[in-house]
């Protein structure tokens, strides 16, 4: 049977009168900027991810900027951000005339690698920007502690992850400032592009609540220079709708992601990652070559609630495209998060040597990875079809 990568009607589909309902009631009252439901369904995030402030932005891609923007980030400031990402993160960096500077990634997690980040901190560093790559944190606790030492800011790009966890705290509330995503696409997904900025900081959430409206307060009375960032009043109530099954939204993505290990791990070749070998890149390719591996899943860190907006497993041996062509002959979705590193974007050609160095891991990664179907309503039928076709693949 075909298997998409993504059924977003599967999911809207089943909410279809609540959300006419919800279109109703914003078409009858007309406030369709900033309206009563976008205060409502930021105190429903703010509440969810145990934050003090919640603004609904345009998009998770404006959600950086204006982070970034509230936080002083200038023409010529270097900002560290992961290499292995998408292509957002350092997108709004250059885009304020600052410096995105590349660190390479753990091959287990994905995410960005401390170690690499502090080799790469000079005199103009002035933020990190630690991505919480397919649903699942980042090791924070030292990420924050280089922070502290350097005087960083952090932003936590948690576009991917709306309610995953690091040590009991949500993502998106350890730095200075959160970004999330309501792309389709997302756990939390919207019907069109929109956004959600989060802090702890009275004050910068009130610098970002200004900025967000041209930077005028009040109304025609411009101190600074912001710009159009609100989410449309459609967006925010219809999200509220889908916001009060998210708890069981994450709960089905966390079924399928333990059935396919489950079943996988009993393939000849299939091997979960083995956490123990996150910091020593030598050490885990020992460990494969031992195990014989070709496939390698993906693994949710005892310390962390992951809530795998992708699964994404690696396809060692450069057989990551013959992999993707068979499941694609089988009617089966998959797709590559992500193929080109950041560094190797042509339009960061032109960055200093030092922006684009040492990320060898991220480079590697990029041509294994290959996500397959995780979304919650898949069937247990279609998780072993995908199983199924990994299995013919590999013999």
């Amino acid at each position: 049977m075909p298997v998409p990568l993504l059924d977003v009607n599967a999911q809207n589909l089943p909410l279809e009168s609540e959300l006419q309902a919800a279109f109703t009631q914003v078409l009858h009252h007309g406030r369709f900027i900033m309206g009563p439901e976008m205060e409502t369904f930021e105190k429903e995030v703010a509440e969810m991810v145990g934050v003090k402030h919640a603004l609904s932005v345009s998009s998770g891609t404006d959600a950086l900027l204006l982070a970034l923007m509230a936080l002083d980030i200038k023409a010529g400031d270097e900002v560290l951000c992961p290499a292995f990402t998408f292509f957002a993160t350092a997108g709004a960096v250059s885009r304020l005339g600052a410096v995105p500077v590349f660190t390479d990634v753990c091959p287990i997690c994905f995410n960005l690698d401390v170690n690499d980040a502090r080799k790469k901190i000079t005199a103009k560093t002035k933020a990190i920007i630690p991505v919480h790559l397919f649903g699942q944190c980042a090791d924070m606790i030292p990420i924050l502690a280089l922070a502290k030492e350097h005087g960083l800011k952090v932003i936590e790009d948690a576009a991917q992850s709306i309610g995953a966890r690091y040590r009991g705290t949500s993502s998106g509330t350890m730095g200075d400032f959160g970004t999330y995503s309501f792309f389709p696409s997302k756990n939390l997904g919207g019907f069109g592009d929109g956004g959600m900025l989060v802090t702890n900081d009275d004050g910068l959430a009130e610098y970002a609540r200004v900025l967000r409206v041209h930077g005028g307060k009040p109304k025609y009375y411009h101190h600074y220079v912001g710009g159009n960032f609100r989410m449309d009043t459609l967006q925010c109530a219809l999200l509220s709708v889908k916001l009060k099954r998210y708890a069981q939204y994450t709960a089905d993505r966390q079924r399928n992601a333990a059935h396919y290990i489950s079943e996988l791990t009993k393939l000849p070749g299939v091997v979960q990652a083995d956490p123990a070998h996150c910091k020593c890149v030598t050490s885990q390719d020992e460990w494969l070559v031992a195990q014989d591996a070709k496939i390698v899943l993906p693994v949710s860190y005892a310390h962390n609630e992951h809530i795998w907006n992708q699964f994404t497993i690696r396809v060692l041996g450069g057989r990551r495209d013959s992999l993707r062509d068979h499941l694609v002959s089988k009617k089966i979705g998959c797709d590559i998060y992500y193929p080109v590193t950041l560094d190797q974007q042509k339009c960061f050609a032109d960055l200093p040597a030092a922006s684009l160095s040492g990320c060898e891991v991220a480079h590697r990664v990029a041509g294994e990875v290959l996500s397959i179907p995780i979304y919650g309503e898949l069937t247990e039928a279609q998780r072993l079809e995908v199983v199924a076709a990994i299995h013919e693949w590999l013999a």
